[in-house]
């Protein structure tokens, strides 16, 4: 699995809505109604994640949902990254 490069991973941020580039991860928190709604839309992710064997970074705190995307095998942003980040919009809804 190859790192992609700076320039690569702007590029890709063109195609998310939201996602910030923070070093050599992607990351983008959500806000939701309630904690229930935070917490069903983590264990959703959870089971695209796990079909994919691709794991974020999640944070819950409240409402509010903060995922990072990093490959530490590859030691920075591959192409999965930028695939989970599109699946857990594509399931959002906020």
């Amino acid at each position: 699995m190859r790192k992609l490069t700076t320039d690569e991973a702007q590029a890709r941020l063109g195609s998310l809505k939201n996602w910030t580039l923070e070093g050599d991860a992607i990351r983008k928190q959500y806000v939701f109604g309630s904690f229930r709604e935070a917490v069903s839309f983590t264990v959703r992710l959870a089971f695209e994640a796990e079909e994919a064997d691709h794991h974020p970074e999640i944070a819950i705190s409240y409402k509010r949902v903060t995922l990072v995307y990093s490959t530490h095998a590859a030691g920075g942003l591959t192409e999965r990254d930028f695939a989970g980040a599109a699946a857990a919009d594509r399931i959002s809804w906020v």
